[in-house]
């Protein structure tokens, strides 16, 4: 079921034919917007027409006046995609002094507040100027500022110098946390006083390709948002191999890379015996996240509200998910980074437990969610289930129940568009023919 979709009316609204949609294509194609996500602009405009009604937070943006800034940056740094091999670098800083790590930090945003998240990210100017992607490895003084920053383990105290003032604007993503004003940087100084050792140790080792790094890192406890971070400003990996990425890829590569290696050591675990299930309600998100008896396999389904973030639809819910065997996948999931961040926060669980399973993450999503915050509240909404107290159930027909009690949409058409449950409730286990007989 790659890419499998459904889009069930809701009970008294009009059906899809009678409405009138502002987005070419979307009306032979409801679940365009949500594989795009701004990512691809399938719909074919220069911009993305969703999130041009979040231009109006421009207003309530703090703005700098004048050239010259002077705070703290979390430690933070941006480096965008268009213009690739040539992209925007440079560093977010807040006009704050003192520790600012908060406003870069989303493992610490649990429980927090869309306001208080936005609120956040607001306040970090970002500094841009272009570089080339294979220049990490011999960087101008600029960027060997930033890759610096990029393994710092505090705030940094900075000083920047702008072409012009920083204009406002909250730069959205569904991949990347937003972030507040930019403007082209001249000068940047920075007082790094103390940088993560881990971190320090690695971006020195040359003979350590990213892969090995990145993995190195987790194991030792750094957070992913630093691993994601250093990995971006092309301080990691091999001698001659070493380069810019965008932050927009380099969050998923991070946690597709670590669910991967994690999942290498899932796969020789014991089988989970039974059923059970965890759950969550946070940014008017739902999450059910089952653990199935069995072989690993996993499977990502979310279910959009119409006036969603990514459904512009009056009146139609769209449902959209993708899924892996038990040897995992080779081609990108449809609805991208969410799918890599999910499965990293289950393949960690999964090892704490000491048990591989089937693995199904049911996501409904309603009209609170206001506005794109990045997968990093995927990850850790989904790690925040999964600390709770597991649910057990007794057979598949209580996880039906559970679902019913969980979502407002009708179990039936999470069951229809799972191929995990699907194959679950159809298809016979081997050791039910070996179970021994009862008289």
């Amino acid at each position: 079921m790659t890419g499998k979709s459904t889009t069930p009316p809701i009970p008294g609204l009009a059906p899809v034919e009678s409405l009138s949609w502002s987005i070419p294509g979307l009306k032979d194609d409801p679940t365009m917007c949500l594989r795009c996500r701004s990512a691809q602009l399938l719909c074919g405009k220069p911009v993305c027409p969703i999130l041009v009604k979040y231009r109006a937070f421009e207003k309530t943006l703090p703005l700098v006046g004048g050239t010259q800034l002077e705070g703290s940056s979390p430690p933070g740094l941006f480096v965008g995609r268009f213009g690739y091999p040539k992209v925007g670098v440079g560093p977010l800083l807040s006009p704050m002094h003192g520790s600012t790590e908060l406003f870069d930090t989303p493992e610490e945003w649990v429980g927090r507040s869309v306001d208080e998240v936005v609120g956040y990210r607001t306040s970090l100017v970002r500094g841009t100027t272009s570089i080339r992607v294979t220049d990490a490895e011999r960087p101008i003084p600029l960027l060997e500022d930033l890759q610096l920053l990029g393994i710092a383990g505090e705030s940094a105290e900075s000083e920047a110098v702008f072409r012009r003032p920083p204009r406002g604007h909250l730069s959205l993503s569904d991949t990347a946390p937003p972030f507040g004003p930019s403007a082209p940087i001249e000068k940047l100084h920075l007082d790094v006083r103390r940088v993560d050792p881990h971190l320090d140790r690695l971006s020195s080792d040359r003979d350590a390709n990213a892969r090995i790094a990145v993995g190195e890192l987790y194991q030792r406890g750094v957070r992913v948002s630093r691993i994601q971070r250093a990995f971006s400003v092309g301080v990691l990996g091999r001698r001659g191999r070493r380069k810019l990425v965008p932050t927009r890829w380099s969050i998923t590569a991070v946690d597709d890379l670590l669910s991967r290696q994690n999942l290498e050591k899932v796969r020789d675990l014991p089988e989970l015996g039974s059923p059970q299930i965890y759950r969550l309600t946070a940014l008017d998100n739902r999450w059910l996240i089952v653990f199935l008896p069995g072989a690993y396999r996993y499977e990502s389904i979310e279910a959009w509200y119409p006036n969603t973030v990514w459904n512009p639809s009056p009146n139609r819910i769209v449902v959209m998910g993708d899924h892996e065997g038990h040897l995992g996948r080779t081609t990108y999931a449809s609805i991208g980074g969410c799918y890599y961040a999910a499965r990293l926060a289950t393949s960690e669980a999964l090892l704490d437990l000491g048990r591989q399973a089937g693995v199904v993450v049911l996501r409904e999503v309603h009209p609170g969610e206001i506005m794109p915050l990045g997968v990093w509240n995927v990850r850790e909404y989904v790690r925040a289930a999964l600390r709770r107290p597991p649910e057990p159930l007794a057979d598949l027909a209580e996880l039906s129940e559970r679902i019913s009690e969980s979502f407002a949409i009708p179990r039936e058409r999470w069951l229809a568009a799972s191929a995990v449950l699907h194959e679950a409730r159809t298809q016979r286990r081997l050791d039910e023919w070996l179970a021994p007989a009862t008289g």
